[in-house]
């Protein structure tokens, strides 16, 4: 049975920003959007580059700085080419001021 593992705390993500993380043997672009926190995996699927330590967070969309693909934070879906394949999402759950990622 799979569980939530301990990412980092609420105030190590401020809001408006985006970091990787290394969860359990994955990289994980973890995202603070208003309220919400939004996990998906870090490397954008066109062209294997990090979106949470080079990508750009605008609003409830990731830009990849590579070549401009952009996805929705909230479901992983493409939004932009040149990528064509969806990032996987991951839910987040807050217990107190702790953020976990269940990676399935």
């Amino acid at each position: 049975m799979a569980e939530y593992t301990l990412v980092c705390q609420i105030n190590d993500l401020p809001n408006g920003s985006m970091k990787t993380f290394f969860v359990s043997g994955k990289h994980v672009a973890l995202a603070h959007v208003e309220d919400d926190f939004f996990a998906v995996d870090d490397v954008c699927t066109h062209s294997q580059c990090s979106l949470g330590s080079e990508g750009m967070l605008d609003d409830k969309t990731i830009v990849c700085a590579c070549h401009g693909a952009s996805f929705d934070i909230t479901s992983g879906k493409v939004l932009t080419p040149p990528a064509t394949q969806d990032l996987k999402s991951y839910p987040v759950k807050i217990d107190g001021q702790s953020i976990l990622v269940l990676l399935s």
